[in-house]
């Protein structure tokens, strides 16, 4: 009896001695339920417009170059006329102007006048989602694969993949071919994505399997079993390796831009007004032909196509789409904090974890001497019961989600980061959540039930609600909506990508 106290008694001893691990896991399917329904206290309002006093972002606010563009256009007066105006100027509204341009460069159409591009921006350039993000240019490899597949058919589940490994290999291509790796911080790392639980790891294996006989390409996939990763990095979890690049990605969208500016040719000009919030965009009928007022507090402009590209704001505009069955506004927190040890021990792959409710990566070191700096976000399971979902203000940080980013790569990588250290910076954006977690893409009219309704939106365009994942995603569909503009400019059928999952199109997801 004496022997079994003392066994027990050192037992106790041990564990005591242990890290005390703080990570809450397991909140996925509880946070979904959350966005599925409708706020009980008080129907969801539509979006206020971005916070004129944000949180300092790594990506804008570290260096007084990071955002040359950043009052771009502020000063000067509206025009007076454009054919397409573009609201936001992140990754989406860019993108938008961009493929518009190179469509443009490349077809043989015949414009009696060039297209006139307007993008309009409410803060400073890319200051939106874009410019607050985690730095993550990682497509989805197959996760979730077998949800899709019951959900929405074998076809549909791997266009999932195919739509994001087009957009994030585009990107790519697009950095390479102009020589912008070094501009933009291009990394090509990898990235790891560990399994906390078994049920992780059992629910991620079986998405593989599904995908593997679905012929999912998974070549590239590497499975780490918990003793190589606690050998190579100190982790003491399984996971696995995934194709993945991390970028600066405001530096990304600032060489977008520029370059689109600087291609516009004889077929289109571009103009960039930030600093000018949209207030409203009314339709205007006059001879049969529609067009719409944007009207911002510097002025209005007259245009015959619009683009919603604002997000996790769109609602501002379009308040139909608020609520769980159109665009959840939700805060993501992010901060940058230095690791207690040098790049060889954390080598330069990027991570994610806890169901994706993790992510992070190293930052490129100048020199040998320079301990990496770790951008890290996530922590929304930490904030339950709503997960900083319907928040619409980045001017803000939340303290426990706070708390658990700075608690996680301590308890997960011991020894390599203090647990007592602050991070740099620290800041919030405002993501975009759908209840499909896929984003609305294509006509506003077709979300509407009426044909009333629709006529009022007919040259109106939305690509919205990338649920968090929108640097693999915002880029193609900023593609579709180019494609779909010009042909309506041209009279031409558009023609879906082979990439394009059908369950994006606004026409499918209609708003009863």
């Amino acid at each position: 009896m004496r022997d079994w106290a003392i066994l027990v008694l050192c037992l106790l001893l041990s564990w005591s001695a242990m890290p005390v691990n703080p990570q809450i896991l397991g909140k996925l399917e509880h946070s979904q339920k959350v966005l599925e329904t409708p706020p009980s206290e008080h129907p969801a309002r539509p979006a206020k417009l971005p916070s004129r006093n944000p949180t300092r972002s790594f990506w804008i606010d570290s260096s007084p170059d990071a955002n040359p563009l950043a009052g771009e256009g502020s000063q000067d007066p509206l025009p007076s006329e454009a054919d397409v105006c573009i609201i936001g100027a992140g990754i989406t509204g860019v993108g938008v102007a961009y493929h518009l341009i190179e469509l443009l460069n490349n077809a043989s159409l015949s414009l009696e006048d060039p297209l006139r591009i307007v993008i309009l921006e409410a803060r400073d350039f890319c200051s939106g989602a874009t410019g607050r993000n985690g730095g993550h240019l990682t497509p989805a490899a197959f996760l979730e694969f077998a949800q899709r597949q019951a959900l929405f058919g074998t076809v549909e589940a791997i266009k999932s993949y195919e739509l994001e490994e087009h957009t994030a290999s585009l990107l790519v291509k697009i950095i390479e071919e102009n020589g912008w790796a070094s501009d933009v911080d291009l990394v090509e790392g990898g990235h790891i994505n560990l399994l906390f639980t078994e049920k992780e790891e059992k629910e991620a294996k079986k998405d593989y399997e599904m995908a593997h006989q679905a012929q999912l390409n998974l070549d590239s996939i590497e499975w780490l079993p918990q003793e190589t990763v606690e050998e190579e990095y100190g982790a003491p979890y399984a996971g696995f390796r995934e194709p993945g690049h991390n970028v600066w990605p405001l530096k990304l969208v600032t060489k977008l831009y520029q370059h689109a500016r600087a291609h516009v040719g004889q077929h289109a000009s571009l103009s960039l007004h930030t600093r000018t919030p949209v207030t409203a965009v009314t339709h205007e009928t006059e001879n049969n032909s529609s067009t719409y007022t944007v009207v911002t507090n510097r002025g209005s402009i007259s245009c015959s196509s619009v683009v919603h590209a604002t997000n996790a704001y769109a609602s501002h505009l379009l308040p139909f789409l608020a609520g769980p069955n159109g665009i959840v506004p939700t805060r993501g927190q992010v901060m940058a904090t230095r690791a207690s040890v040098d790049t060889d021990q954390i080598k330069t792959n990027g991570w994610s974890g806890n169901e994706g409710f993790a992510y992070w990566f190293p930052r490129p070191v100048k020199d040998d001497t320079e301990k990496p700096l770790i951008i890290i976000g996530g922590g929304r399971e930490a904030s339950e019961p709503l997960y900083e979902l319907y928040v619409d203000d980045d001017s803000e940080t939340h303290t426990l989600v706070g708390k658990a980013l700075r608690e996680f790569l301590p308890s997960v990588f011991e020894g390599k980061y203090d647990p007592d250290s602050e991070p740099e910076m620290e800041w919030t954006g405002i993501m975009a959540y759908t209840r499909m977690g896929d984003p609305f893409v294509g006509p506003v009219a077709g979300l509407l039930a009426t044909n009333a309704e629709r006529d009022l939106y007919k040259k109106q365009y939305i690509t919205a609600g990338y649920s968090g994942h929108g640097m693999p995603r915002a880029f193609g569909c900023a593609e579709v909506i180019a494609q779909m503009i010009l042909a309506e400019i041209s009279n031409k059928e558009w023609k879906e990508p082979d990439w394009l999952p059908q369950r994006y199109l606004t026409w499918n997801r209609r708003l009863e």
